[in-house]
């Protein structure tokens, strides 16, 4: 048996054994479609003025919006006194919603991570209002509730307290999912990413991918829509947004 062979057939079974402890995905939408609040086909050569730099660069590239990671280091900040962390690019725009559905199509070409990211600013409960988000990697679909997991704020402050680290852990147990992935560099996904109360649902080419219940999920007011992309480079299209209500299930 080839080595090419032999690693897809690992990768195939432990992905089946880590699914098995995964929480099923619903099969069906959770969310209903109500009114188009944005779209977005990166037709101009300069994004949409709603949309505001959080972390460049973001630039359209044929017909798409293209992201790439630029503080991809930690490095010391102008006057010295302080260090600017590395993180990824993002692009955000003023989109309130609570329930909502959000589609794109993503393309890895050297990018490590592509998110959508929800959070409101004026929420002070957690780091710089991050409530929740979906990571698709080529490897896995990672859904997180940011806002009473990692980003609450004294959940936060223990990333600084080594030996706090199991009473970390236990607090942001079911705050954060993983389900493997397998998919490709250089190719087209759809995307659709589905808030509704307490629950997320990402799907890719209209296939679930990832599910999350948690009650970071169900903030009122998500005031803001940020899109993430890791490393270099990723790109992102035919992005739409809409309010929605929970589908009948």
């Amino acid at each position: 048996m080839n080595m090419r062979l032999l690693l897809a057939l690992s990768f195939l079974v432990t992905s089946a054994a880590f699914a098995a402890d995964l929480p099923s995905i619903p099969a069906a939408a959770i969310a209903k479609k109500k009114e188009l609040l944005f779209s977005e086909d990166f037709q101009g050569s300069t994004p949409d003025k709603v949309w505001h730099r959080v972390v460049p660069t973001f630039v359209v590239e044929g017909g798409a919006l293209k992201g790439t990671q630029t503080r991809d280091k930690d490095v010391p900040s102008a006057d010295g006194k302080s260090v600017v962390r590395a993180h990824a690019a993002v692009h955000g725009l003023e989109i309130p919603t609570k329930d909502s559905v959000v589609e794109c199509r993503i393309k890895f070409a050297g990018a490590t991570m592509i998110d959508v990211e929800f959070d409101d600013r004026k929420y002070t409960g957690a780091h710089y209002g991050h409530l929740c988000r979906a990571q698709v990697r080529l490897t896995g679909v990672t859904l997180i509730d940011e806002r009473d997991g990692t980003m609450r704020n004294d959940i936060y402050a223990m990333n600084k307290q080594p030996e706090k680290k199991a009473e970390r852990a236990a607090l942001l147990k079911g705050r954060t999912v993983t389900y493997p992935a397998q998919l490709e560099a250089g190719k087209w996904y759809a995307l659709v990413v589905e808030t509704v109360g307490d629950e997320m649902r990402v799907t890719i080419d209209g296939r679930p991918a990832g599910y999350l219940k948690s009650s970071g999920i169900a903030h009122a007011t998500k005031s803001k829509i940020e899109l993430g992309v890791a490393g270099k480079d990723g790109f992102i299209d035919d992005l739409k947004v809409w309010n929605a209500e929970p589908a009948k299930r």
